[in-house]
């Protein structure tokens, strides 16, 4: 998940999701106002989380680990 602006100054809530090696699908969300994108990304987050779903490690902190 990631916000960023798009070309006409909205916040765009964007997601993506699928199976490693394919195409995968991605929904955007458009909100006139940066706090209202935060507020649902803070929301899926803590539903996820709930779930059990864990941030992917970066490839930097995997490689320290190993050593």
């Amino acid at each position: 998940m990631s916000i960023e602006p798009n070309l006409f100054g909205e916040a765009c809530l964007i997601r993506r999701w699928g199976r490693i090696g394919a195409k995968g699908q991605r929904r955007e969300d458009h909100f006139a106002r940066e706090e209202e994108a935060v507020r649902l990304f803070l929301q899926i987050l803590r539903k996820r989380r709930s779930r059990g779903y864990r941030p992917k490690p970066h490839a930097r902190q995997a490689e320290s680990a190993d050593r």
